[in-house]
């Protein structure tokens, strides 16, 4: 049955969709990482050791998105819940960018668009089931 799901136009781009937003998700934290590395050598911190922390913190983050995003292109079963833990943090900060005494709903904007279409996409039940494992699409479908 996941074949057979996998198989329509829509599902395959939708597929697609994730697994782009995924990748382009891990192309924008390796961005941050390189201003974080020109930042901490340009300028002098505050704090050594939160920068060093901060820098260390979204390096994890992009090895994680990225091996979710390369296992999302397999459809590994597990990156459709890794996928969608990001995308649940991604909105939370979404969301703190646009409040507060520095808000910025620009930033708030390009977290909270893909976050929204990754999990829509993903909750999709024909999505769903192309993660699913062959073999498990009736246990997988008996949760609903």
């Amino acid at each position: 049955m996941p074949g057979a799901a996998s198989d329509s136009g829509g599902v395959k781009a939708a597929l697609l969709v994730v697994s782009g937003i995924l990748l382009l998700e891990a192309a924008a934290l390796a961005a941050v990482v390189v201003w974080l590395v020109i930042d901490l050598l340009a300028q002098a911190p505050s704090s050594y050791a939160t920068a060093i922390a901060l820098l260390v913190l979204v390096v994890l983050a992009l090895v994680w998105v990225g091996a979710v995003a390369f296992a999302s292109l397999r459809r590994a079963p597990w990156s459709r819940a890794a996928a969608i833990v990001w995308q649940v943090l991604q909105l939370s900060i979404a969301v703190g960018a646009f409040q507060g005494l520095f808000a910025r709903p620009d930033v708030g904007w390009l977290l909270l668009v893909p976050a929204i279409t990754v999990i829509g996409l993903l909750l999709w039940a024909p999505v769903r089931l192309a993660y699913t494992r062959p073999g498990r699409e009736a246990s997988a479908s008996d949760g609903d």
